[in-house]
């Protein structure tokens, strides 16, 4: 369900590789956090926790799927993917996608928090995912001499599916990977068309109680959530 409180994750930059990653509770140890593509912590300590060698490999495997994925889809941004061991046959995953846009008239951002638990089964043949999947979008209206306006919510979405598995990881990646890439595209559409239509919605009930610089303002507002929501695939 949509909800008013936005916390969006936070980035940070990888020295050792010159890239930006995002910070979770998945990369955390103490007050340092790990990097997917460097798999080392910043600021550094001793004997972080970090992946098994069969995790950083699927790990690695998907921060390079999703790099590409993010770029197609968003162009631009960042993404980050981290995974660990749960018992025996069993292992969880977060996929985290950022992209804030700075526009002349509004300042937005768009947050994707997806977490996997992976069951393999079936004598290696096929395996359970259960996808667990969150997007936070945030608006703000930057313009002077207008009300300053914020807007943001979440939405989240829940499906498990069996899908085939190989005897190589990458398997999962793909099938990880096309589960990710349709729950988003279903979320986005909700939010364009409940989320941006309930704010319409809301414009109309109360037209005849705004002055026409409200009104105006009011416009420019669900324009901006509407760019904000098809920004996302302008990539695509």
């Amino acid at each position: 369900h949509l909800i008013e409180a936005v916390v969006s994750t936070q980035s940070t930059g990888d020295p050792k590789t010159n890239k930006d990653y995002l910070l979770c509770d998945y990369n955390r140890d103490g007050d340092s956090y790990r990097s997917p593509w460097s798999n080392e912590f910043f600021p550094h300590i001793e004997d972080g926790s970090a992946p098994s060698d069969r995790m950083r490999g699927i790990e690695k495997q998907a921060n390079q799927a999703f790099d590409v994925y993010r770029e197609q889809y968003f162009d631009g941004g960042i993404s980050s993917c981290y995974f660990w061991d749960e018992e025996p046959g069993r292992f969880s995953g977060a996929i985290l996608i950022k992209k804030t846009s700075d526009g002349q008239k509004f300042r937005s951002s768009w947050d994707s928090i997806h977490v996997i638990e992976v069951h393999e089964k079936g004598a290696g043949r096929n395996a359970h995912y259960k996808l667990i999947s969150t997007v936070m979008l945030w608006l703000q209206n930057t313009r002077t001499g207008f009300e300053n306006m914020d807007l943001g919510g979440s939405l989240s979405r829940q499906v498990e599916k069996d899908l085939p598995m190989t005897s190589d990881n990458f398997s999962h990646i793909v099938n990880i990977g096309g589960m990710v890439e349709k729950m988003e595209n279903n979320i986005r559409s909700v939010l364009e068309t409940v989320y941006f239509g309930r704010t319409l919605d809301l414009l109309n009930d109360i037209r005849s109680l705004v002055d026409l610089e409200s009104k105006k303002a009011h416009d420019e507002l669900n324009k901006g959530i509407a760019n904000a929501i098809k920004d996302r695939t302008s990539g695509n």
